[in-house]
């Protein structure tokens, strides 16, 4: 169903491993519409929760409780990097509300595996590397070189800052991709110049969800290099794009 001229949209912005909302801050001044931030658990404004027992069914709920709690509505549902795998719990969590989904070099594995089996393998290692007692930590030096190639010394000092442990369960759990079943239309940002996610992983995660496919000259953190790129995407989002 079209919606009316002039409805207003909103934004959950759903960050990636070892981030937090607060990775989003250079993108939500530049868009449209009221923007929700979330922290997913154990870091941000859920620091209180211990992340060796995190799940991705707890990212699901918590993304959701959010936009509940907000009482959002038309919601267009941003999923970046591994936050990909939580895009589909909130779906099937909120169907009501979700009313398009983009997907900002986001991990989409195969249904039933996990986000490790899809990681590029020049890559893998160094992750799995990070991997102990339930908690995964990402290496300074690995993440200046799976985040930071495209961005300028202020860019990446606040990228290398934000940093925070994350659960290993976003990375070893199998993943529930049912929520795209739902006719919900999907739009793909791919990056180019994505050292963390390659382009063409990227295009299998696509090919996945079936989504409609944008191409940005970026690396993997555009919502910080490039932010007026990825936020005039979202503002071309209209009712047109909507169910």
């Amino acid at each position: 169903m079209l919606r009316p001229r002039g409805f207003a949209m909103s934004f959950a912005l759903i960050h990636g491993a070892t981030l937090g909302a607060n990775c989003w801050d250079p993108l939500v001044p530049l868009r449209d519409g009221e923007v929700l931030a979330v922290d997913l658990p154990g870091r941000g404004s859920r620091a209180g929760v211990d992340i060796r027992a995190v799940t991705l069914d707890d990212c699901g709920k918590a993304v959701a409780a959010d936009i509940v709690e907000r009482d959002l509505t038309d919601v267009v549902l941003v999923g970046h990097s591994f936050g990909g795998v939580t895009v589909p719990r909130v779906m099937s969590l909120l169907p009501g509300r979700i009313r398009h989904v983009v997907l900002l070099s986001a991990v989409v594995p195969e249904d039933g595996t996990r986000v490790l089996d899809q990681i590029d393998p020049g890559v893998r290692a160094s992750v799995e590397a990070g991997i102990a007692g339930g908690v995964y930590r990402v290496d300074v030096d690995a993440a200046r070189y799976m985040l930071c190639n495209d961005a300028d010394q202020e860019q990446s000092d606040s990228i290398l800052n934000w940093l925070v442990d994350d659960a290993a369960a976003l990375l070893t759990e199998t993943v529930d991709l049912s929520g795209h079943r739902q006719p919900v239309p999907r739009t793909y940002v791919r990056l180019s110049r994505d050292q963390c996610y390659p382009p063409d992983l990227q295009a299998k995660s696509a090919e996945r969800t079936g989504a409609d496919v944008v191409t940005l000259d970026a690396g993997h953190m555009a919502m910080v290099t490039v932010p007026d790129q990825v936020a005039g995407i979202l503002n071309k989002l209209g009712p047109q794009d909507m169910i």
